[in-house]
């Protein structure tokens, strides 16, 4: 029998395509469009708490929360990124995805339960200097290609360092 599972000596071995490295993503909607940002950027995923409003701050931030005893703004990307015209309410997003790093404490609020996703470095491409700033800067860090939908795979530290400037 194991004769049969070894290669015969005049037949080639197969080679695997190398995809390169995995990589974990979470995948959210934001409008119409999918965006994914790496999970090792996300703390955890919560249900959206209650919310404060902030007086003087930009509209994309609704307020802060307390998320297990951590006080952290609230973030809008919605909003941020241009992809709505009304306003929403706070209880329409009904989930958080709590960004923590050195940077960033926030939260990011998204309407549904997020996935996780597992893609490989080939499955992306890089996005070129279309979507730079004036700095040469840019917060897309590729597009995920999959078979039927595309994803924004994004820099959500250099999207909000954005924003301070």
């Amino acid at each position: 029998m194991e004769e049969l599972l070894k290669p015969k000596a005049h037949e080639a071995p197969t080679q695997e395509v190398s995809k390169g490295a995995a990589i974990q993503l979470i995948v959210f909607q934001l409008g119409e469009e999918e965006y994914a940002l790496p999970i090792s950027q996300i703390k955890e995923v919560v249900h959206t708490p209650p919310v404060t409003p902030m007086p003087q701050t930009p509209r994309y931030i609704q307020g802060v929360a307390n998320i297990r005893g951590n006080v952290i703004a609230m973030v809008d990307l919605e909003e941020k990124l241009g992809k709505r015209s009304t306003a929403v309410a706070i209880e329409e997003f009904g989930y958080t995805l709590v960004v923590s790093s050195e940077e960033l404490h926030m939260g990011i609020l998204v309407r549904e339960l997020p996935n996780t996703l597992t893609v490989y470095e080939s499955d992306m491409s890089d996005p070129g200097n279309l979507f730079q700033d004036a700095g040469g800067q840019s917060y897309i860090k590729g597009i995920v290609k999959l078979p039927n939908r595309l994803l924004l795979h994004i820099d959500i530290t250099r999207l909000m360092k954005g924003a301070e400037e």
